[in-house]
């Protein structure tokens, strides 16, 4: 380790050690805000991880860490259920579609806008391939050729990522899928569904692991063959749900569902919505794109790192964003603020000066640019929300170089500059700080209500 980094770690931490926030809780922090939009925080503890996706029908057939669970989403629609008959549901940050798998599974139409194009892929596979018979699907998967290897991307270091084995097993199973032939619905369907079965084993044969960030895994041992026993274990895992949706579930096989690939901050609904639910990107350092390169360049949605980066920076901000991005931002006059952004922006840079030293010098503006495009995104949402319809929102609070954001209340008080009332904002579960490890964050559910 060169002087450089060691002088940097122990700066990190010198600070965490005279932080005013060691042992700190978010609730507390919390009060003034509350008390100023007159809302107070419910207590009410569930479970809204995706990790319970696992053993459920559909949601299982791709993981996505990041994702809110089915069982949450079903008490969403429980809830409203005797206030709207038939609700039309909306995602607005649709991921790999757990709003929509699951409306569609109570027999309700939903719409989705998702701009990654693998998440976006994924859903509409999972939403829209319910009518597949299964051992047409296992008769294919059967048949696919083994002498059409096709090339791992390029661009990414796939030496180190797989054994060489298990690359040339990867590079067959890749090269039959593509093989395969597109001349019917049907056959684009079942190609799509192995093609998503494929994406869902690449991490687990590779050499790392996403828990929930994406790393490398020392003690790792993956099998030459561990490509083939996971993708047979998988399409037969999406062959039996089918069976299942083709008996419990037949009435619902053609509602309507769809997911649109746009940007969910510029694209203007054509559709009104009676219940949207979704859960935006956190403010947390999470990289969306790069946490699924592996994935993305395999299946073809990105050829290079520059690809990769123009998906990035039209997302929602994250802090791994390009100082250019930000650059642009702090320079255009066509943004969102209020009072407690621009406190919380003075109070960061305050303690990034007092330190001397952070990740990024241009945070303020990246917290800044977090909420101008929650904005943007939220306003279309409010504008095709029915009357009396409701935006639920599950998002988590940050601490950033020791100043408290409430993203939740922040996310609220956009809500009522828009119009909407706050019906309830509920605290579903503790976290911690990645900064100050011994600081209580948490995650909430904010509940806007359209009069």
């Amino acid at each position: 380790m060169n002087k450089q980094m060691q002088s940097i770690l122990d700066a990190r931490k010198k600070n965490i050690m005279l932080s005013p926030k060691k042992g700190g809780s978010s609730d507390i922090d919390a009060i003034p805000y509350l008390r100023e939009i007159g809302v107070k925080l419910i207590e009410r503890p569930q479970s809204i991880q995706f990790t319970p996706n696992i053993n459920e029908h559909i949601h299982r057939w791709a993981p996505y860490v990041q994702g809110f669970s089915a069982a949450f989403v079903q008490s969403i629609i429980d809830q409203y259920r005797k206030v709207y008959e038939k609700p039309i549901i909306f995602d607005p940050f649709a991921g790999c579609g757990t709003v929509l798998v699951q409306a569609k599974l109570n027999g309700y139409e939903s719409y989705g806008v998702e701009l990654n194009p693998l998440l976006q892929f994924i859903a509409e596979t999972k939403l829209n391939s319910w009518d597949v018979p299964p051992e047409y699907l296992i008769k294919i998967y059967n048949s696919l050729p083994k002498d059409k290897r096709a090339s791992a991307p390029s661009f990414l270091r796939t030496d180190r990522q797989f054994r060489p084995g298990v690359l040339k097993n990867l590079e067959i199973i890749k090269g039959g899928i593509e093989s395969l032939e597109e001349k019917n619905r049907k056959q684009i369907k079942v190609k799509n569904l192995l093609r998503l079965a494929f994406s869902s084993i690449l991490i687990e044969s590779s050499n790392l692991k996403r828990s929930p960030c994406l790393g490398y895994c020392k003690n790792k041992i993956v099998e030459d063959e561990a490509p083939f026993v996971l993708m047979t274990q998988k399409v037969h895992q999406i062959a039996d749900d089918l069976k299942v949706i083709r008996t419990q579930y037949k009435d619902f096989i053609n509602v309507k569902s769809e997911v649109i690939p746009a940007n969910a901050m510029t694209y203007q609904h054509n559709k009104k919505f009676d219940l949207v639910i979704t859960s935006p990107p956190y403010m947390n350092g999470m990289d969306y794109v790069i946490n699924y390169k592996i994935e993305m360049s395999w299946l073809g949605f990105a050829n290079s790192y520059e690809e990769l980066k123009k998906i990035k920076d039209e997302m929602v901000v994250c802090d791994n964003v390009s100082k250019r991005l930000i650059r642009q931002f702090y320079n255009s006059k066509s943004t969102y603020t209020n009072d407690w952004i621009e406190s919380i922006k003075f109070n960061i840079s305050k303690n990034i000066e007092k330190r001397g030293n952070y990740r990024r010098l241009d945070m303020p503006y990246i917290v800044h640019k977090y909420f101008d495009d929650m904005h943007r995104a939220m306003k279309n949402v409010v504008l095709s929300l029915n009357s009396s319809g409701r935006f639920i929102l599950v998002v988590g609070d940050s601490l950033i170089a020791d100043v408290y954001v409430p993203t939740d209340l922040l996310i609220a008080k956009i809500g009522m500059d828009m119009g909407l009332k706050v019906e309830k904002i509920e605290k579903a579960r503790e976290r911690r700080s990645g900064q100050i490890r011994s600081y209580k964050l948490r995650e909430s559910i904010i509940t806007l209500v359209k009069e």
